[in-house]
């Protein structure tokens, strides 16, 4: 019976198999095997004992069923895997597990689940990147309102925004190819991480088991890997689903009723309320944003779990269940709500010129400001002047360059050619060479990656 939702409803089914029972159970007969074969190599068992081990570590012989019946009697989940690989090799069963400790196995495995797991969010990272490129390049010249505090502010460009995101979600691959640096991590290194039970090939028998598995080996351990590693993951899982929110949060802005930009797909037989048949809910971009608070909150816990008594502790173990596959599952399904959402992003052009000049031009202040210390005025004394000028406009109810032109202290300065080069389609500054050029950095990135 399914009780968690990342069980039916939330993630990838290739994001779920990977967490999913039987899997997790495969990734810890895979390192059981590759002890096995470190140790036949070193002369330390027999090479057909490897064989039969390598063989038979797998889920069609080792049947979970069998290994969740043993730790029901014998209450440790890592020695019901070792007793269960040890009955379907016979004989050569005794050589199972051999000088590890529980921990070698886990931790090991953990980093085999999240190599996997970090390999969908990466392909997903470039899937976002690649729909954020063509949208910025799409709306490169779509000037809108820009909003500071929730006001109207000065104009930017739709490319802008989407240029800001495209940069943020490169930066995340970049941490990604870093990160996996320090956490695709392995160890076989003993009780407290000393290497006694290996004997004098502790490390020739780690370093050959990280090969085999493609990961790296610790410089040292004391019977676990140290879980900064896992915090760093968390936090870098949660600073990923923090630009997912930031971007439905600008979304789900956008799409209200009196704003109305833009919005996310709508399907043509999709219902938004159960009780007001017009409404257009952005519920996808609301399950990212709430979504990412369950990411946030897993980061406080992986922060605790890195101090821990001593050599070890078992305090860590319970909560790495539930964190590791659930800020996974919860990301996956949060990056392809967002590539899903932006991809079949519809927008209102007529609404985003209606709120350019909603505010009757009081959004032209700065560039009346700026022209008119162009002209000879003082800086400041040219703020105190629009400033006043946009105070009466509003109050009036009245276009500023209105007010502005009947303005004396304005007419000593500006000429009504002046006054009417200040529209909000002029004033974006760079805005399009600015998006040009993030563009140009997250092509070349592209050239790099070999795409």
């Amino acid at each position: 019976m399914a009780v968690h939702p990342i069980d039916y409803r939330y993630g990838s089914e290739e994001m779920r198999r990977i967490w999913d029972e039987e899997n997790k159970l495969q990734k810890l007969l895979d390192v059981e095997a590759a002890l096995a074969r470190a140790h036949a190599k070193l002369g330390n068992i027999p090479e057909e004992s490897a064989r039969v081990i390598s063989e038979r570590a797998n889920t069609e012989w080792v049947k979970l069923d069998r290994v969740k019946e043993i730790e029901a009697e014998i209450h440790h989940d890592i020695m019901a895997v070792v007793k269960a690989l040890s009955e379907v090799c016979g004989e050569h069963g005794k050589y199972v597990h051999l000088g590890a400790t529980s921990n070698d196995i886990i931790d090991t495995a953990n980093a085999l689940l999240i190599k996997e797991s970090l390999e969908i969010v990466g392909k997903d990272l470039k899937k976002l990147r690649s729909v954020l490129k063509d949208l910025a390049k799409r709306h490169k010249y779509t000037v809108c309102i820009g909003r500071t505090h929730g006001q109207h502010a000065v104009p930017t460009t739709y490319g802008m925004k989407f240029a800001i995101w495209l940069d943020e979600v490169q930066r995340h691959i970049d941490r990604l190819n870093e990160l996996k640096e320090r956490v695709l991590v392995g160890q076989m290194s003993g009780a407290v991480g000393t290497m006694a039970s290996f004997g004098d090939k502790g490390l020739e028998i780690q370093k050959l088991v990280m090969e085999d598995l493609g990961l790296k080996p610790a410089r040292i351990s004391n019977q676990i890997i140290q879980r900064d590693v896992y915090a760093e993951l968390m936090a870098f899982l949660a600073i990923v689903a923090s630009t997912l929110d930031k971007i439905a949060l600008e979304i789900r802005n956008l799409q209200r009723t009196e704003i109305l930009e833009l919005s996310e797909p709508f399907g043509e037989r999709q219902v938004g309320s159960s009780t007001m048949p017009h409404k257009r809910n952005p519920i996808r971009s609301e399950k990212v944003s709430g979504l990412a608070r369950v990411l946030y909150s897993n980061v406080i816990p992986a922060l605790l779990n890195n101090p821990l008594w001593h050599e070890r502790d078992l305090t860590n173990s319970s909560v790495e269940r539930v964190i590791l596959p659930e800020s996974f599952i919860l990301l996956d399904e949060m990056l392809k709500n967002t590539i899903e959402v932006l991809s079949g992003l519809e927008f209102f052009p007529e609404n985003i010129e209606r709120n350019l000049y909603m505010t009757n031009n009081l959004i032209m202040a700065e560039p009346l400001m700026l022209k008119l210390t162009e002209k000879g005025m003082g800086r400041q004394e040219a703020h105190e002047l629009v400033r006043r000028l946009a105070m009466k406009a509003f109050s009036e109810g009245r276009d500023l360059l209105e007010v502005a032109r009947e303005s004396g202290e304005v007419r000593r300065f500006l000429s009504d050619e002046d006054i009417a080069s200040l529209k909000p389609e002029n004033y974006i500054g760079l805005a399009p060479q600015i998006v040009d050029n993030v563009i140009a950095f997250i092509e070349e990135k592209e050239r790099e990656e070999g795409l």
